[in-house]
């Protein structure tokens, strides 16, 4: 075994389909000594340290037989050393034969096997083929990083011997599967737990992965595997309305025949499609504020003067009238447990709070209950009489409600402090610190209440937002934000595709787009993604309704409701929440 090419590259900008990546991908050999350190060789770096570089993923190796296959399966014979973004190209280490935990020692240095290569798309940018990423999985040659035990010089023609064996014997090919590929051995997820080496990120994934299975297993849903209630849209009809204050209504939706509806979680929101709006058809989201497992379902919507659908919702809707819904569906959920719970909300923001205090009055909760709420005045508090009740009749319930525009006797007549919920006034209220807090309300409301429970180390924070979701484009150079907008030329001729959390529909352009995540690009939504080729489920997004076509096909599908926006094609009009 010999380290044939040692190879180098400093991070640079590179211009990518419009936008610029800030990746170290373009390495270089190099002849002579290099000293490698603890995070490097030297005169090399690594441009996303997310996702590269670290202590766990110092250098990345790749194989002289992987380049060998790569040249005959793609027909190209220019695909120099280095190119694979490795550090070391080498006769022998095949991934199918390397093991997590082997180490091997290099010239002066020594090394051990941390994990496979991070699935991402600048490997596929850096060779000018979009599919790499997905290939690297498929093919089984994902090459694999090296963490530095013993800092030295190396060179290229230098020898590889190995001087240990890694405990567990998993090579990186099957630990690659096992986060990337389906129909995964639980008994296998439990080896590799167990291997001492495999960096933390890694061991990370596999956890949840294991957790996934056992809870399948064990017949208990994951919160972000339930299953929507039924598929698409269905119609409801408004039974009544409510003010609940003086710029909050509530809407009671229930089903056209008076069956009962599927119970919903709590926390859990409603995608509505209102036809009477405006012409494509509008949609919202808005947070269940009913109890868990009541019959009918209950929204509660702020008026918003400049919102096309908030006051549609306020003015015009009238009870018996009939609008599309999705199903109940979220991942901010109330967990069990027996910890103190925390529910911190701004405005309107109660919602789906208010339906958890439900939840935990309807089981006599014995928790330590906290009921955080931040409004401006009396006269906009919704629910706080019906919270009141509930918090009531919980044993160990606490409540503290600020209001920053309140006189003197509405504050002596409600009970509650003058002025804003804030990181400083949480430090006042000896919060427990084994609590698990649930937090909804305006982004910089949220922003500041978390970085407060962050410096009072309550940790297992959970928060709910209808707005865009922060995006993930690994590497890409931040740009100016711009409000989601329909792409620039002839609108497509395609299936009309919605962005539900965008406030966005707009025809899906077949000739000059290739899948749902480009579409969303072209508009401005922000998007979240990594490989680009269906491979690392980073895009993944729940899908309200409509059919996708795949291609690539991803290597393992998402869950029923899920789609992967980075290889989809809408085969019907599409509802996505982005």
């Amino acid at each position: 075994m010999t380290l044939l090419s040692l190879n180098i590259g400093l991070p640079k900008n590179v211009a990518w389909q419009g936008r610029t990546v800030h990746t170290g991908i373009w390495k270089h050999p190099v002849r002579g000594k290099r000293m490698v350190r603890r995070l490097n060789v030297d005169g090399d770096g690594q441009g996303d340290l997310g996702g590269h570089g670290g202590e766990n993923r110092a250098l990345l190796v790749y194989q002289l037989g992987s380049y060998q296959h790569w040249r005959r399966h793609l027909g190209r014979q220019d695909i120099e050393f280095g190119a694979f973004g490795e550090n070391f190209t080498v006769e022998g280490l095949a991934d199918d034969q390397v093991c997590i935990g082997d180490r091997y020692r290099i010239g002066e240095a020594e090394f051990e096997v941390s994990q496979p290569r991070v699935t991402c798309f600048r490997v596929g940018m850096r060779l000018g083929e979009p599919d790499m990423a997905a290939l690297l999985v498929a093919h089984h040659r994902p090459g694999f990083y090296l963490r530095v035990l013993t800092e030295g010089q190396v060179e290229a023609g230098d020898e590889i011997v190995k001087i240990a064996d890694g405990p567990g014997r998993m090579t990186v090919a099957e630990i690659d599967g096992l986060l990337y590929l389906p129909d995964r051995d639980p008994a296998a997820l439990r080896r590799a737990l167990r291997i001492p080496a495999l960096s933390p990120g890694w061991q990370g994934s596999l956890r949840e992965l294991l957790d996934g299975a056992d809870r399948q297993q064990d017949g208990a849903a994951q919160p972000a595997d339930v299953e929507a209630s039924w598929p698409g849209f269905r119609r409801l009809r408004v039974l009544t309305t409510a003010a609940e204050s003086s710029t909050i209504t509530s809407i009671y939706l229930g089903s056209e025949d008076s069956a009962p509806l599927p119970a919903a979680r709590a926390g859990q929101y409603l995608t509505l499609r209102l036809a009477g709006a405006g012409d494509p058809a509008p949609v919202r989201s808005y947070s269940l504020s009913s109890a868990p497992g009541a019959t009918d379902y209950r929204i509660s919507v702020k008026r918003d003067p400049k919102g096309l659908v908030s006051r549609y919702l306020h003015d015009t809707l009238r009870p018996d009238a009939v609008i599309e819904v999705a199903a109940p569906r979220g991942e901010f959920v109330l967990r069990g447990g027996t910890n103190p719970v925390i529910l911190i909300s701004a405005g309107v923001g109660v919602t789906p709070m208010l339906a958890m205090l439900h939840q935990l009055a309807g089981q006599h909760a014995e928790r330590e209950v906290w009921w955080l709420h931040a409004a401006r005045r009396p006269e906009e508090h919704a629910f706080a009489a019906e919270a009141h009740l509930l918090l009531a009749t919980l044993p160990r319930a606490r409540e503290h409600v600020f209001y920053t525009a309140a006189t003197p006797v509405e504050l002596e007549a409600t009970g509650a402090r003058a002025g804003r919920l804030t990181a400083e006034t949480l430090a006042g209220l000896s919060l427990p610190g084994d609590a698990t807090a649930y937090l909804c309300g305006p982004a910089a409301f949220m922003a500041d209440i978390g970085a407060g429970l962050n410096g009072l180390r309550i940790t297992d924070v959970h928060t709910e937002r209808f707005g865009a979701l922060d995006a993930i484009n690994p590497g890409v150079i931040a740009q100016a934000s711009v409000a989601p907008h329909p792409p620039s030329g002839r609108p497509g001729a395609g299936p009309l595709v919605t962005f539900a959390r965008s406030g966005l529909s707009v025809p899906f352009d077949g000739p000059t787009t290739r899948n749902v995540l480009e579409l969303a690009e072209a508009c401005d939504v922000p998007t979240r993604w990594s490989c680009r080729t269906g491979v690392c489920h980073t895009c993944t997004t729940p899908l309200l309704s409509g059919r996708v076509s795949y291609e690539p096909i991803p290597l393992e599908p998402p869950a029923d409701g899920s789609v992967l926006i980075c290889c989809a094609r809408p085969d019907s009009e599409l509802v996505v929440d982005l």
